[in-house]
């Protein structure tokens, strides 16, 4: 069975602030290294809006080394993904990052995010193959968000790229890409959305872009999920679940959730995310201990 991480998709949001971290925070609080003391991984946001520069990473690395299981993962800049109108320079300015991060051993994986419009065509099959040659000497995982894509010859194409796939929970909408349990290489990724539909598609100028993210999932909608994690472990040498539905920290609830299913036990959860979202007491202490959950 292979190795399971869960943690958040990013960690720096100011409406964390008193739910997951401290409400006054400290001289010198680093985000980061608290984030550490609770999970294994995060997704870094930041490299999706542009490169991450040598020395961000290296002071990442010093934040959670005190966690030796930390591994992050990343996400490719957008431009690459979205815009796909890339030069040379900009491919250098996403590795002088991600290397110093890949040198420590500490990037888990890239995530090559691809939108709802990105369907399964020839001209995208090719695009995409490009893109892994490209970033080939990076463990890679490829998010796409339409069903087209969801059929043996898509996967069969990525295996034979040596890629992951990322399984996702997004609201169905229309040909939105269901829930899956699949694995095309060594990797095994699954990232939670959310299910707000009614803000997932919109383009309302008056609506914070994060509000499709703003959702609270209960457990019985995470039951189904713990059963396809299960099966990705047993085909994956290492497995992320990255939680990406992040205002007010219901990415860190969910994650701390997930984490108590898997390991049938309690688990950390600070103080004040206990009074945020008190369904969390039943599963948090400071001394795990063998528990029946839920």
């Amino acid at each position: 069975m292979g190795e399971l991480r869960v943690g958040p998709a990013g960690w720096n949001y100011s409406n964390w602030k008193g739910i997951f971290y401290p409400a006054k925070m400290p001289r010198g609080f680093s985000d980061l290294e608290y984030l550490a003391e609770y999970f294994d991984t995060s997704e870094v946001n930041t490299s999706f809006y542009g490169p991450i520069s040598p020395k961000t990473a290296a002071k990442w690395l010093q934040e959670v080394k005190a966690n030796d299981r930390f591994v992050f993962t990343a996400k490719l800049w957008q431009r690459f993904t979205h815009q796909m109108s890339t030069s040379a320079g900009d491919e250098k300015a996403v590795r002088e990052g991600f290397d110093v991060l890949h040198g420590a051993g500490k990037l888990g994986a890239v995530l090559l995010q691809f939108p709802f419009s990105f369907h399964n065509a020839p001209e995208n099959r090719r695009m995409l193959s490009g893109m892994i040659e490209r970033f080939r000497d990076y463990p890679l995982v490829v998010e796409v968000r339409h069903a087209s894509w969801d059929v043996p010859q898509a996967y069969e194409f990525l295996k034979e790229r040596g890629t992951g796939f990322c399984n996702i929970d997004q609201p169905i909408i229309g040909r939105s890409l269901e829930p899956t349990a699949n694995v095309t290489s060594s990797l095994g990724y699954v990232r939670f959305h959310g299910r707000n539909a009614k803000a997932w598609f919109s383009n309302d100028l008056n609506t914070d872009s994060s509000e499709r993210y703003n959702y609270l999932y209960s457990v019985k909608e995470i039951k189904p999920w713990m059963e396809r994690i299960a099966e990705i472990l047993k085909k994956s040498e290492s497995t992320f679940v990255i939680t990406n539905n992040g205002p007010d920290a219901k990415c860190i609830h969910l994650a701390a959730l997930i984490l108590a299913l898997h390991l049938r036990r309690r688990v950390k959860v600070p103080e004040p995310m206990l009074e945020r979202y008190p369904a969390l007491k039943r599963i948090a202490t400071e001394i795990p201990q063998k528990t029946t959950l839920f």
